[in-house]
């Protein structure tokens, strides 16, 4: 089970991030999610994933299988439209939750940056209030809206075209 908290974002906050990622992910289908990511930690390791994401908005059920590298590869090739590019920063906040930043297809006009914080239940989620200082940043939720999944932007930015 995936629980989380989503944020539309403008940049990077200002505080050091905790570490950097390389990523990037193509979706077979979106109803249900069904893709592929390359999580490469900067200095570190790189994790290649298949993810199964089911309905929902603040909570939603997410199986996630590691792949080899050849997997990945062969699997990758087979995506008929352009994988996503995306760079993480992962930063630390209290009680031991952890701020992730995604900044998709900076290279692109339909670039965004968002912004997610995973909780290990609902109540927690909807109890938790962004400290002080990210409270104007985090400011712009749009947990569980219509639209704002990476799914719908593969399905705008990809299949639209």
């Amino acid at each position: 089970m995936e629980i989380e908290r989503r944020w539309l974002v403008e940049g990077w906050p200002q505080q050091e991030a905790a570490s950097t990622l390389e990523m990037e992910q193509g979706y077979f289908c979106t109803r249900p999610a069904v893709r592929i990511r390359r999580e490469a930690v900067q200095g570190g390791t790189t994790a290649y994933v298949l993810c199964f994401k089911g309905k929902g908005g603040l909570s939603r059920e997410e199986i996630e299988l590691p792949l080899s590298p050849d997997h990945y590869t062969r699997l990758k090739a087979m995506l008929d439209r352009p994988i996503i590019e995306k760079q993480q920063r992962r930063y630390a906040l209290p009680g031991g939750y952890t701020l992730e930043v995604n900044s998709v297809d900076p290279a692109l006009e339909s670039g965004f940056f968002y912004a997610e914080v995973e909780f290990p239940d609902e109540a927690s989620a909807l109890a938790w209030a962004p400290p002080a200082e990210l409270a104007g940043y985090l400011c712009h939720e749009v947990t569980g809206q219509s639209g704002e999944s990476m799914a719908a932007y593969w399905e705008r930015t990809r299949l639209a075209n």
